[in-house]
């Protein structure tokens, strides 16, 4: 049974999203999957004996989103799109598979459960005819990654595969002779990285980056390199508000090569919940409480989104 806490976190989520959209995500509820292939760099197995780091390759499904948990939020929306989300699914044998969960913002707003909750709160608390000054500003005052998350640049991208991604959430890597590191994984595109204007946004379709996206793959694989920023002594690696320094090692992971669009409503695709926990060995949890809590929010709204299917 899911805790108290995750059904309050899940129904805030919802009363965000207007209420709940029944067989949607509560946050990127619209998105697109693409389907491809994991090549390991030479070096992932000296990070990690994960299946996917050791094997020669991997199958994946890729399912790039925007922020909000409404389906019908448009791609060129400011406030809706942005964080877009990237969600690869390595698929390492039948039902067995580990995920990243990356978004293109490199930084999270709270470090806890309980907190993310009381942000959540205060922000629904803070629509039309809230009170002056409107809850949000009194959490933000008192939480300065918060502040730093909301006031935090998002244009719209030219394209799903012009923008880095970040997974904001540290894990422990294990090799094959015991050695563990710590890292955060990074995702970068092959394609220069590219950004539109407030006034170049308002020009495109509502639905332009899923269109682009068909239109890139129509002319050949997209290509992103997967790879993992290495902390350092004195790094908080249990805080996923917590920036480390630009300066830090980025071991070179592998390389994804996507190939074609896939329909996401297609039964087996549409029973796929992305797991914040990576579930496999050689990458474990670095006991950030905000991963086990994300791990059970997909958890219980994929389960609820699966009944709606039904």
């Amino acid at each position: 049974m899911p805790s108290p806490l995750i059904e309050e976190l899940l129904a805030a989520l919802e009363t965000l999203s207007g209420g709940g959209h029944p067989g949607f995500r509560p946050v990127h509820a619209r998105g697109q999957m693409v389907s491809g292939g994991f090549t390991p760099s030479s070096a992932a197995a000296q990070l990690t004996r994960a299946p996917h780091a050791v094997s020669a390759s991997t199958p994946v499904t890729v399912r790039f989103s925007l922020a909000a948990g409404i389906p019908t939020v448009a791609d060129n929306d400011l406030r809706g799109a942005s964080p877009q989300g990237m969600a690869i699914r390595f698929h390492l044998d039948d039902h067995v598979h580990t995920d990243i969960i990356a978004q293109s913002l490199n930084r999270f707003p709270v470090r806890t459960g309980e907190e993310f909750l009381e942000f959540l709160r205060a922000a629904a608390a803070s629509g039309p005819g809230a009170a002056s000054p409107p809850p949000i500003a009194a959490f933000l005052a008192t939480h300065p990654a918060a502040q730093a998350f909301v006031e935090a640049p998002r244009p719209i991208p030219s394209s799903y595969a012009r923008q880095p991604y970040f997974a904001v959430t540290a894990f422990k890597f294990t090799n094959s002779d015991g050695k563990a590191q710590f890292g955060r994984f990074r995702i970068r595109p092959d394609a220069e990285s590219e950004f539109l204007t407030p006034e170049q946004a308002a020009q495109k379709t509502t639905d332009f980056l899923a269109a682009e996206l068909s239109e890139r793959l129509a002319a050949g694989p997209i290509g992103f390199r997967v790879l993992v920023q290495l902390a350092e002594a004195g790094d908080n690696v249990a805080d996923s508000t917590a920036l480390w320094p630009e300066t830090r090692r980025e071991l070179e992971f592998g390389t994804l090569t996507l190939r074609e669009r896939v329909d996401e409503l297609a039964p087996e695709r549409r029973k796929i919940i992305f797991d914040p926990l990576p579930r496999v060995d050689g990458i474990d949890s670095a006991d950030d409480p905000l991963t086990e809590v994300r791990a059970d929010i997909y958890l219980l709204s994929g389960r609820r989104r699966r009944s709606a299917a039904k």
